[in-house]
């Protein structure tokens, strides 16, 4: 198959711009709460992580490309994602943003995960992305400004298994929405956060609407209704803290907010604070300052001319450039610790888990179709770089 380099410019103009991101939680970070339990460490919490750096609504279309970005370069929507699985569809950054719909898998819009009307819209919770997500827009108007709960009697389910219906878990009957169960951990933390980024006015959000009273109390300190708060500590036992947690925790403080979310970095915090869920404890696959992930950052500008690239292979090795194998055009690589499909467009990709003082070689190939249509472009115009991972 030709591999002419004027299909597309290969030089990428490729600003590689090389960063080591230490997936930890900053030294010092939280000495101020060694000790402390209970109301007393919430509110030491509260000090630590206030007076964030606020973005603007418009800024979170592209915060959301490396806060919620799939391994594959889509959009990481927890309303429509099936972990482990397919699903029915996946939005592109971007291109499939929302607009008006119709109906589920027609764009993805900015949700306020701890709905906006609770606040009156005001901010800085308006725009803080700890709990703003990006989701499908039809299932993000079916969930509307209904709590989070666990639900009897569906009247609608998306098609990765939201729900939207009554009610059934004990003390509450009302309409609630629940997420499945891979999210529900996400979504808890997210709450727990806002209990306590916005400890000195979350007692005023009370008498909002309904919704917000079936949750809410009008205090600062436990915050939420016994039946929500026993409910949230039993979906952050049972959904332990992801990777993608970790990763997100990272992006927001490094590169936007520069704020933490405490009950990702440390998830026992929940239990010293309010005594609901089981003591977690700060195990390496949890809780990110044990999490070994040195990792590299590659930074590009994307290739031009007539006809782009559909996306970038990236591949990866500790060895050698010439241990990196040419793929084979019509066999498409997955990914994995040391291959990244990257869509054009995204511009990063992370390789994380690295060893310290290590070098590291990257081989950069653009190609265009996909499974065994896909073809890569390795007439000589392939990128290579190396860097020490430190």
């Amino acid at each position: 198959m030709l591999k002419s380099l004027r299909i597309f410019v290969f030089i990428l103009t490729l600003l590689l711009s090389f960063q080591c991101v230490f997936a930890q939680i900053p030294d010092g970070y939280y000495d101020a709460a060694s000790g402390q339990s209970g109301e007393t460490l919430k509110t030491t919490l509260h000090g630590i992580i206030d007076d964030h750096t606020v973005k603007s609504y418009d800024y979170l279309w592209t915060a959301f490309q490396t806060t919620d970005d799939k391994s594959n370069g889509k959009v990481w929507d927890m309303y429509s994602d099936v972990p482990d699985g397919t699903p029915s569809y996946e939005f592109t950054f971007g291109s499939n943003q929302c607009g008006n719909y119709g109906q589920e898998g027609d764009c993805y819009n900015r949700e306020h995960s701890f709905p906006k009307s609770w606040f009156n819209d005001a901010s800085p919770m308006y725009t803080d992305l700890f709990h703003l997500v990006p989701t499908d827009g039809y299932v993000n108007g079916k969930r509307s400004n209904y709590p989070f709960g666990e639900v009897g009697t569906a009247t609608w389910t998306s098609e990765n298994g939201s729900k939207l219906g009554t009610c059934n878990y004990p003390g509450y009957s009302g309409i609630v929405f629940e997420p499945i169960d891979e999210y529900k951990g996400d979504f808890a933390r997210t709450y727990f956060y806002m209990a306590t980024r916005y400890e000195d006015m979350i007692d005023t959000w009370y008498n909002n609407s309904d919704e917000a009273d079936a949750v809410l109390q009008p205090n600062d300190f436990p915050v939420y209704e016994t039946w929500f708060l026993n409910m949230l500590g039993e979906w952050h036992e049972n959904d332990p803290v992801s990777q993608k947690e970790i990763d997100r925790n990272n992006d927001i403080y490094s590169n936007y907010q520069h704020n933490r979310n405490p009950f990702i970095d440390h998830p026992e915090y929940v239990y010293e604070i309010w005594g609901v869920g089981a003591s977690v404890a700060p195990e390496p696959t949890n809780h990110a300052a044990d999490f070994s992930a040195h990792c590299i950052t590659l930074n590009w500008t994307d290739a031009t001319g007539d006809i782009l690239p559909d996306a970038y292979l990236i591949r990866m090795s500790s060895t050698s450039f010439d241990a990196i194998s040419t793929p084979v055009d019509g066999t498409a690589i997955s990914d994995n610790t040391s291959n990244k499909n990257i869509n054009y467009g995204v511009q990063k990709a992370i390789f994380s888990g690295l060893t310290p003082n290590t070098i590291y070689y990257f081989k950069i190939f653009g190609y265009t179709g996909s499974g065994t249509s896909i073809d890569y472009k390795t007439d000589g115009s392939v990128m290579q770089v190396s860097i020490k991972a430190n």
